[in-house]
């Protein structure tokens, strides 16, 4: 899969339903068994209803982090650190998931006001931006218009890896040399200078918007294949990340469109 997290939840999930119980128990193990109640599998409600509730916690952390932007730097290396634990984490975790979500808006709200100070009315762009990549993703998905192969999700995946150790890279260079890094060396194509940083964000928005197709494919597998309700938190912060991800590029292009570096 393009986003290791959905590949696992799925995994996992599907595991879970198809577990069985062991060939030699005692009596009183088959009976307890017997009597637990059953895990219900997940529904695209039960997905889409953990997104929205993630969504309310980022937005609810975007607002702090918009009027506190010096706490953005410390949100992105913590929400960097909980991200991580979730998706190594062997069982779904409702409060890891809302947790990230609240610092991972009081990142999202500082950089978003920081780049809205510099350039007035970018964040309401982007917004809207995003939500247009999302709309037109959504379609191409639920018309059948582009199905992606397992072949190309490998491949999206490792893309995707590439870009986030190139990211990391950048980021601390960014913050040592105190420069945009490689995103800031100018380039000419075809007569034209601009910074290299369009060409990697337009980059990082084509894999961002392949990798929200992928997701509702992979919900999609995890729905008719009963994976347990649970695991509709992993989908969902799977979903939030992809989106938080696409808007930060997208709001990159858009202060590069707008000079800056």
């Amino acid at each position: 899969m393009s986003n290791p997290i959905v590949n696992r939840s799925l995994k996992q999930g599907v595991q879970a339903a198809r577990t069985q119980a062991p060939a030699a128990v005692s009596a009183d193990q088959l009976q307890q068994m017997y009597d637990a109640p059953a895990a219900r599998p997940m529904t695209i409600d039960d997905v889409l209803m953990k997104t929205v509730i993630s969504f309310g916690v980022l937005l609810l952390g975007a607002v702090v982090g918009w009027f506190v932007p010096m706490l953005a730097l410390p949100a992105v290396i913590v929400a960097l650190v909980i991200g991580l634990v979730i998706a190594f984490k062997r069982e779904p975790s409702k409060g890891l998931v809302l947790a990230y979500s609240g610092i991972e808006g009081i990142a999202l709200g500082g950089i978003s006001g920081i780049f809205n100070a510099i350039y007035p009315g970018i964040v309401t762009q982007a917004v809207l931006a995003t939500l247009s990549v999302f709309a037109v993703c959504f379609a191409l998905y639920k018309f059948r218009i582009v199905r992606v192969s397992s072949g190309f999700m490998k491949f999206l995946m490792f893309a995707v890896a590439g870009y986030a150790v190139f990211s990391i890279v950048n980021f601390v260079f960014s913050l040592a040399t105190g420069t945009s890094g490689a995103r800031g060396i100018d380039i000419t194509i075809m007569g034209v200078t601009m910074p290299l940083g369009i060409l990697i964000s337009g980059v990082a928005v084509i894999l961002a918007a392949l990798t929200l197709i992928t997701d509702f494919q992979s919900i999609e597998a995890g729905i008719r294949q009963r994976v347990p309700e649970k695991y509709s938190w992993l989908f969902a912060f799977s979903l939030m990340t992809s989106l938080v991800w696409l808007y930060i590029e997208i709001l990159r292009i858009l202060s590069y469109l707008r000079g800056g570096d």
